[in-house]
């Protein structure tokens, strides 16, 4: 076990798809040096807690909601991930904008999916089918995926990985969802991995990929 074993603690409002990808190049041993210690979900019905508890990774439910100010619920946030020692958070459909105390303390430490090339159809609003609506609007050749770390401002971090995904004339927002997700559920695992083995070099907007020929420069 390396000194940059990875404790991770996955958040998601959903059921999580990404989650059981990553957990599953885990368990294959895919992924060495790394392991889920906790799950969080702002949605007490998010399937990611119910495949959590499936494989015996604790869990949370933590909502802004459940707290009368903002830096209370941030507080308990940023206590419980110490409580479980996680160096690692991999957003996973989460729907909440990670607060900027927990940037800080996580900075490079934090990576998200977006099933888009970005910096194209990124931003606020920019998540889910409305991704691939805009991209079909748009009348664009080719989507694909991005993960990239977590900064302040949504969607915006240095890229770690991108893959393109074609966008043909007869697809529907969900048809090409449904492709686009298949190439997250590779290429996420991939990144993990990456931060795993110690591999990821970031400063300032790029990031390289250590013992690669791979250099992205956002």
């Amino acid at each position: 076990m390396s000194n940059r074993y990875l404790n991770i603690a996955v958040f998601a409002s959903g059921k999580g798809s990404n989650f059981r990808a990553i957990l599953n190049a885990i368990k294959a041993g895919k992924i060495q040096d790394a392991r889920v210690v906790l799950v969080i979900s702002n949605n007490s019905d998010a399937g990611a807690l119910v495949t959590a508890r499936e494989n015996n990774i604790p869990t949370l439910h933590i909502s802004r909601m459940q707290f009368l100010a903002e830096e209370e619920f941030n507080g308990t946030l940023l206590e419980k991930l110490k409580e479980y020692s996680v160096n690692f958070i991999v957003l996973a459909g989460y729907m909440k904008k990670v607060d900027v105390s927990l940037i800080r303390v996580f900075k490079n430490r934090i990576v998200n999916i977006h099933p888009a090339l970005l910096p194209k159809f990124g931003g606020s609003g920019m998540y889910g089918i409305h991704v691939h609506e805009a991209v079909i609007a748009e009348k664009e050749n080719i989507s694909g995926v991005t993960v990239h770390i977590v900064d302040e401002e949504y969607d915006h971090g240095p890229i770690v990985l991108q893959q393109t995904v074609p966008v043909v004339d007869s697809d529907t927002p969900e048809s090409l969802a449904a492709r686009v997700l298949k190439v997250e559920h590779e290429i996420y695992p991939e990144a993990v991995k990456l931060f795993a083995e110690g591999r990821i070099k970031v400063e300032g907007q790029i990031v390289t990929i250590i013992n690669s020929q791979v250099g992205i420069n956002k």
